[in-house]
């Protein structure tokens, strides 16, 4: 819920604490944010674009026929016991961040995000989520040091505003692909590629304050119909390099199922 991850946002215009008044969310200052229909508040200073709409749909139609299931059980383990709150940067529809509280029953989950349809899903993902409008490039609406755990799945990342807002003793959980990730499905549709020392780039922008004191590997098989296939490639960045009609056909000359060999990086983040 909304009123429950008040207490741990600022105001994106002068840092004051938000509270609900009706259909808003104010300041004591006076700036003022209305929450939409679905339950979720925009609080993005200016006009930022996110993922499309279709992508939010491609994204919830292949999480949840549950082919990712290994990353999500590696997220939750990664996570640890979570009190307070946990947020999700790029939390995308919720799928991560509702699986967490699933294992966490004392947290509530902030759901940041910048694409309005996929804050639409995430305000729904799970009852005790807060959906709030946020550019993960950005200064984030976040009181600092006020968040337990951090999740960033797929999603891009400001590691000087994580430092500023991951609590002491906090921990970082970030999920990044190997280069083998989808690696014959990035060969056969001419995908965009991972580079090689990803995951080392990430941690080297995040310390010192975060420190990596956890990483697992998770490699898994997966058999996919045409249809996922799209799916895949179309909740992704690939969307935006590849024609749906080029795409289309491409994926239809594959085998089906298509087998694919999904291959990242879970690392976890202490405070330093």
């Amino acid at each position: 819920m909304l009123a429950d991850v008040l207490p741990y946002l600022g105001c994106p215009h002068c840092g004051a604490a938000l509270t609900l008044a009706g259909p808003a969310v104010r300041c004591a200052t006076g700036h003022g944010f209305d929450v939409a229909r679905q339950g979720y508040v925009n609080l993005v200073p200016g006009k930022v674009s996110g993922d499309s709409a279709d992508m939010v749909a491609a994204r919830a139609d292949f999480l949840g026929k549950g082919h990712y299931a290994p990353i999500t059980r590696a997220v939750v383990a990664a996570a640890g016991e979570v009190r307070g709150c946990v947020a999700d940067l790029g939390a995308g529809t919720g799928h991560y961040l509702a699986a967490v509280l699933d294992a966490a029953p004392d947290a509530v989950g902030l759901a940041l995000e910048v694409a309005k349809p996929a804050l639409r899903w995430a305000a729904r993902a799970h009852p005790r989520i807060g959906a709030v409008g946020a550019d993960a490039w950005g200064a984030l609406p976040v009181r600092g040091r006020a968040i337990s755990v951090v999740l960033n799945v797929f999603a891009p990342r400001n590691p000087a505003e994580l430092n500023r807002i991951v609590a002491a003793g906090g921990r970082l959980v970030v999920v990044t692909p190997t280069e083998d990730h989808l690696a014959a499905l990035v060969a056969a549709l001419d995908l965009l590629t991972v580079a090689p020392d990803k995951a080392q780039q990430v941690t080297a922008r995040l310390t010192p304050h975060l420190r990596p004191s956890t990483q697992d590997l998770v490699e898994f098989g997966i058999e996919l119909s045409h249809q996922d296939v799209l799916s895949l490639v179309g909740m992704g960045p690939s969307a935006w390099h590849v024609g749906v009609a080029t795409l289309r056909e491409r994926v239809a000359a594959l085998p089906e199922p298509v087998r694919i060999t999904a291959s990242v990086l879970v690392t976890g983040y202490r405070r330093a």
